[in-house]
């Protein structure tokens, strides 16, 4: 039986940021993926994802800077760049559901410089918007998006570079914790380790339950789309920024990349819930006329013929925070849910799993998360231990 100092279940966004972050810190580490890796049936493909500091919470404000710090760490080991600045518009009508006070609120607590915006100002920068005179928004120039696939690639690359044994097509089949050990049994072979990990997005709960430990969990399927903009000189990289669209429901959007000559766009938290293991690939027809509804309302410069749909999953606790914690019952195990909004703190959450694993249990998790009155990240905090939680899910 082949001995590491961790386990990392799950090569994800996150999983692959603690396989990186555990082996540069000199852990030997064994990473299992159940597909290949860079896989598209999870939360950690494509092409972007926004990264921003504009956030309802200073814990979320603080990581974002931590978050920020640790990409330009893996730039640094990997000699590449994943992180685009592109500046950040969040924009809603005035009476919308989601107030932007508490976001400009929490970037000045934390000292991050932004603008307020009114519909005349959006409009003069950025023309492809048509807005009337009741929509407001905030602007923050460090905004813009992480390279998902690039970024996870690297993350992997880099941690083989230190060390890492990385294995995928490798599910786990069964999963034991006791007096202080960790024992795995996967793809055929039986590994042991002093630390677990667990990064398995929308199969946590599977592995949890192996543990004897159930948290509330929904798993939906979202998507986005690809538009063959009529206007694509508006969108181009360096010229708009992404967009939050804060109401309900909420949008967002990117400038041109990734896919050439296309606008990526979509509903934030608008699918259903499905099952990680048997749900379809298949456009959903209502999440697409909402999103082109909303288009061809205020930003019919984007619409055109859908040139691409991707989907992805969510995995979503009832209050969309976080869980960034070691379990109750096996202090060597630690857990991160993502809860459809981490990718762009994937790099600074890997390193906190790995100060969780490293440094028995403590991390500098106090100093960039929660402060009292902020929320949690915890693993049993109340709501995670309530039968029927309610839910709110918009951020």
């Amino acid at each position: 039986m082949k001995e590491y100092d961790v386990i990392v279940l799950g090569l994800g966004g996150i999983g692959s940021g603690a396989a990186y972050w555990l082996a540069k810190r000199g852990a030997s580490v064994l990473g299992l993926e159940q597909f290949e890796l860079g896989h598209a049936r999870g939360e950690s493909h494509d092409h972007s994802r926004i990264i921003r500091y504009s956030y309802f919470s200073p814990s979320y404000v603080r990581l974002a800077k931590e978050a920020y710090a640790a990409w330009d760490a893996l730039e640094r080991d990997a000699g590449e760049r994943v992180v685009f600045k592109t500046g950040g518009l969040d924009i809603r009508p005035r009476d919308g559901a989601i107030p932007l006070e508490p976001y400009a609120e929490s970037m000045r607590l934390c000292g991050v410089p932004f603008e307020r915006l009114d519909a005349a100002e959006i409009r003069r920068r950025w023309a492809a918007w048509r807005i009337d005179d009741d929509i407001h928004g905030l602007f923050q120039p460090d905004g813009g998006l992480v390279a998902a696939m690039r970024a996870t690639a690297a993350h992997q690359r880099s941690a083989l570079a230190y060390g890492a044994t990385l294995l995928e097509h490798t599910a786990v089949t069964k999963l034991h914790a006791a007096h202080g050990e960790i024992t795995v049994e996967a793809g055929g072979r039986r590994c042991s380790a002093g630390r677990l990990v667990i990064a398995a997005g929308p199969w946590t709960d599977r592995a949890l339950a192996q543990l004897g430990m159930r948290i509330p969990l929904e798993v939906t399927k979202e998507q986005v789309m690809y538009f063959e903009s009529r206007d694509l000189e508006s969108f181009a990289f360096g010229e708009f920024p992404i967009w939050i669209w804060m109401d309900d429901p909420a949008y967002y959007g990117f400038p041109v990349f990734g896919e050439p000559d296309a606008v990526k766009i979509t509903q934030d938290a608008g699918g259903k819930p499905v099952d990680a293991d048997t749900r379809a690939f298949d456009e959903d027809p209502e999440i697409t006329a909402r999103v082109t509804g909303f288009l061809d309302r205020y930003l019919p410069g984007a619409l055109g013929p859908i040139r691409l749909v991707k989907t992805c999953l969510y995995t979503l606790p009832p209050d969309r925070d976080f869980i960034i914690d070691t379990l109750p019952e096996h202090p060597n195990v630690s857990v991160a849910v993502g809860a459809g909004h981490a990718f762009k703190f994937a790099s600074v959450i890997g390193r906190i799993l790995s100060e969780l694993a490293l440094d028995h249990g403590s991390a500098t998790l106090s100093l960039a998360g929660p402060q009292p009155g902020e929320g949690s990240f915890e693993v049993d905090r109340p709501i995670l231990q309530m039968e029927s939680p309610p839910k709110t899910y918009m951020v």
